[in-house]
């Protein structure tokens, strides 16, 4: 399906249409008063638990109302067919963990065990599973048993990931509508109606969950939100993209998801590097770069939805202008997906120099030291290894 086609799909689908439009209303509708209930249940962010970016008291619970706008209308659109009932139901049930610990606080690694044995539920239940994978010169390969456990990792992973990003106004939520955008115009391409169906129910969630989100926020989404929202992504990759022969079934979902994955891995590596716990709370997101550097929570956001849009566009032109339509190598797509490339590529280098994860000494290291500026030192001499290093240990002094 051409991507004009698919576009017409999307639109013409009333599943489609009027599963965006009932969740965004319900959501509207329904997160002012979650936001009121907060205090009445002890839903309330007042810090201290792990960084944050805001200074006064804010509900975290508008999870509850991201999950009913997603789940009232999902149960209509995609019923009990293939794998979705045990979808929304695990959906469901990571809401509420997600809630307990809003509320009431969970560790993490009983939240994780709690959200690697929910996603046992569409994965064992429902048959939802990863059960191929295709590359270029390898061709489509079946990988047997090991889909189970790999599933369940790969919703667990997603989930957490969407967890670990929302620690800023307005970020997780548009990463996510991002996302789910994504999936549903790949879903519809690959005829798979009731993927795009879901994904533009959370399209719609999410966008109508920015008008209360957006800097200042008047709520937070929380873990109910967060960990929700990231097994439905993670659910909708497998059943609308991965299940598919085609090689953007495999590179498709992790460019939509670039960014979240590429921020929790250089957290997660430094943390181990400076031998502090993967999960152990510290400033070191992008979002938190972003702001060390003078941005405001508004800009901050824009640059990192735009550069999740950039590469999500990516990822949408290599569906629909494929190096290799029909398993053939066509020498034009291939020179339209490396020039693209190397652009996506470029912005996302001066993204990371930017945010002071690609140093000056990496460049000149790679042969790019032209594009570096020289500047005096100030001070007592010292390597830049150590400026660092002292860097580290101080933005992250007492979150051990």
């Amino acid at each position: 399906m051409s991507f004009t086609d698919s576009l017409h799909a999307l639109v013409e689908d009333g599943s489609v249409v009027w599963g965006f439009l009932a969740s965004a209303a319900i959501v509207l509708l329904l997160t002012p008063l979650v936001a009121w209930l907060a205090p009445r249940i002890g839903g309330v962010d007042h810090g201290g638990d792990r960084p944050r970016v805001h200074t006064q008291p804010v509900p975290r619970i508008g999870g509850l109302a991201i999950g009913l706008g997603i789940l009232v209308p999902a149960l209509v659109i995609v019923g009990d067919a293939g794998p979705y009932p045990g979808i929304l139901l695990g959906t469901a049930a990571v809401t509420v963990v997600g809630l307990v610990d809003d509320i009431r606080g969970v560790p993490p690694s009983v939240k994780l065990t709690a959200v690697c044995a929910i996603a046992f539920i569409p994965v064992a239940g429902w048959d939802l599973k990863i059960d191929h994978f295709t590359l270029p010169f390898i061709g489509n390969h079946d990988i047997g048993w090991i889909a189970y456990p790999l599933t369940v990792l790969w919703i667990a992973f997603l989930a957490n990931l969407i967890n670990l990003i929302d620690g800023m106004d307005s970020l997780a939520a548009g990463i996510v509508a991002i996302a789910a955008a994504a999936f549903a115009l790949l879903s519809i391409s690959f005829a798979r109606g009731d993927a795009a169906a879901l994904a533009a129910v959370v399209c719609g969630a999410t966008l109508a969950f920015l008008r209360h989100n957006y800097h200042p926020a008047k709520i937070f989404m929380g873990d109910s939100g967060a960990l929700a929202l990231g097994f439905l992504l993670a659910s909708l990759a497998v059943e609308g993209v991965f299940k598919t022969a085609a090689t953007i079934a495999l590179v498709g979902p992790l460019l939509v998801m670039a960014v979240p994955i590429l921020d929790t891995s250089f957290v997660v590596l430094k943390r181990l590097k400076y031998g502090r716990r993967p999960w152990a709370a510290d400033h070191n997101h992008f979002y938190h770069r972003f702001m060390r550097i003078g941005f405001s929570q508004r800009r901050t956001a824009a640059y990192l939805h735009l550069w999740a849009i950039l590469l999500v566009g990516y990822a949408i032109l290599l569906r629909f202008v494929p190096p290799r339509p029909a398993g053939i190598w066509n020498t034009g797509h291939v020179l339209i997906a490396a020039v693209v490339g190397v652009v996506v590529l470029l912005a996302s280098v001066w993204m990371v120099y930017t945010l002071e994860i690609l140093k000056a000494r990496h460049l000149r290291a790679m042969g790019l030291g032209r594009f570096v500026k020289d500047v005096d030192g100030v001070g007592p001499p010292e390597t830049e290894e150590e400026r660092q290093d002292t860097v580290e240990r101080a933005v992250t002094a007492g979150l051990r």
